[in-house]
């Protein structure tokens, strides 16, 4: 396998909401009904999100690549700014901050490092915004992905809740510091 990741682009669209439409669920707890995700992917990962996503200057989106696949076989977004839920103002420690909203890969190619290829190309990219921190939430049940997240240098450092269709769903936030400095929450920009 030779994997690569690179910058998305407009024409990725449609790719990454297919891609989405089949990560997301598997990223659902168990008492997440197929209603709730489907809403959820209707209103937040269609095409036409993804079109507003990646015309959006404060979001990154990175894609990564099996060449042996067509598709993409995963992908990160970040989005930069202070983060709008009260619960995660008030567990981030470390600003200005990014957050890593989206980062999936598709389970067929789970295990191949592909994951930690593109995870490294998201911090980096993260580091390019000159954030001091970056920061995501992931379900408290996923605990393949809070792994995941811990062996990339993520602690938790509070809780927040995530709307999936109707149903509210108990999340972590996890912080990873970006440069050097910021371990003490003293970074300059």
């Amino acid at each position: 396998m030779s994997a690569r990741v690179r910058r998305a682009v407009p024409d990725d669209g449609d790719a990454l909401a297919a891609l989405a439409a089949i990560t997301f669920p598997l990223a659902c707890p168990p008492g997440s009904t197929r209603e709730s995700q489907q809403a959820f992917i209707a209103t937040v990962l269609s095409p036409e999100r993804f079109a507003e996503y990646l015309a959006d200057p404060a979001r990154t989106l990175l894609v990564a690549h099996d060449d042996a696949v067509p598709q993409p076989v995963g992908y990160t977004m970040l989005v930069e700014g202070e983060p709008a839920d009260a619960d995660v103002r008030a567990a981030v420690r470390l600003h200005p901050t990014v957050e890593l909203s989206k980062c999936y890969v598709l389970p067929g190619h789970h295990g191949q490092g592909i994951a930690t290829l593109l995870m490294a190309a998201t911090i980096d990219a993260a580091r390019r915004t000159g954030a001091a921190g970056v920061w995501l939430g992931v379900n408290q049940l996923n605990l393949r992905a809070q792994a995941f997240y811990r062996r990339a240098g993520f602690e938790v450092v509070g809780t927040k809740q995530f709307l999936v269709g109707d149903r509210l769903e108990d999340d972590f936030v996890l912080e990873r510091a970006l440069r050097r400095e910021a371990a003490t929450g003293t970074a300059d920009a």
